[in-house]
């Protein structure tokens, strides 16, 4: 399967119960000895990926700087490179960008984790001293930033002006097609996902990555190279917990609405809030609870 998981040996361990097997006829419960499988398993993926940033012309080559670090599953590069600097306020859309390329860096043998990205001429380079480059873990999406003025940045969209609204009915049926969709989880189990779906339900794009802002951004990114930004229209649906940065990177990309399987932040239900944004959590079954934005939801 690539570099997006890993075969690997492991020891399977399974303890169970025999109640009443071997007594001595006083009702004694013996324990079974644990039964001890070697077998084969996958395990989820995760490399470094460094973007590299730098202004076009002769010596654009040697003026990229590295921007982030995030560790990622490899896979959709490009878009998760695309996707980052666009919910970082680097770039507006991919106009911004002349070219965007995986690169072999200095690995050996090579693990093309390097994205070289070549911004457009009108677009002013970002700040690439060191104290304020980016590294991000795979379960930390503002883990680099060196201020809290660093963490937000400001969406050129007006949620306001989109008064896309999703029926209830229809948000109860998104955990089920997005899982349907995670083939990598299926194959390892630790892969975070998030999918783009129109507000009567349909899925445009899913993506996974053990990390879920990573996952966000591989989405963001897709959309703005097929130049669907702002995402007017469509919701966010992430596997696990909706975060300040899913939601700053929601709105980012002008999306109306935010949902989650599992709990939000305070500080994602204050963005939520402040952006006009709908927020959406503890989607499971035929329950959700709405956080912001509930005249959104029908």
């Amino acid at each position: 399967m690539g570099r997006a998981g890993e075969r690997r040996t492991v020891l399977r361990i399974e303890v169970g119960d025999e109640s009443g097997a071997g007594g001595t006829g006083g009702g004694t419960d013996t324990p079974a000895a644990a039964r001890r499988v070697r077998r084969m398993d996958t395990v989820a993926g995760e490399e470094p990926l460094e973007i590299r940033v730098g202004p076009a012309g002769p010596a654009g080559p040697a003026r990229r700087r590295p921007l982030a670090v995030t560790m990622r599953t490899p896979g959709h590069d490009i878009d998760l490179a695309i996707g980052f600097l666009l919910t970082e306020g680097v770039i507006r859309s991919a106009d911004d960008v002349l070219t965007a390329q995986l690169c072999a860096g200095t690995d050996r043998p090579n693990t093309y984790n390097v994205v070289d990205v070549t911004l457009a001429g009108h677009v002013p380079p970002p700040d690439t001293d060191p104290a304020r480059n980016f590294y991000t873990t795979s379960s930390c999406g503002v883990c680099g930033k060196a201020s809290i003025d660093a963490i937000r940045t400001r969406s050129l969209f007006d949620l306001a002006a989109d008064r896309t609204t999703v029926t209830a009915e229809v948000l109860v049926g998104l955990p089920d097609r997005l899982r349907a969709a995670q083939q990598g989880f299926d194959r390892t189990g630790g892969l975070h996902a998030a999918g783009l779906f129109t507000a009567d339900g349909q899925l445009r794009a899913v993506r996974e990555d053990v990390g879920r802002h990573n996952a966000v951004d591989k989405v963001i990114g897709w959309a703005a190279r097929e130049e669907l930004l702002p995402l007017r229209g469509h919701l966010l649906l992430v596997s696990g917990r909706a975060s300040f940065e899913l939601t700053q990177k929601a709105w980012m990309a002008g999306i109306p609405m935010l949902a989650a399987i599992s709990a939000p932040s305070s500080l994602a239900v204050a963005l939520a809030e402040e952006a006009g944004m709908a927020l959406v959590g503890f989607l499971r079954g035929s329950t959700m609870n709405v956080y912001a934005g509930a005249d959104r939801v029908g």
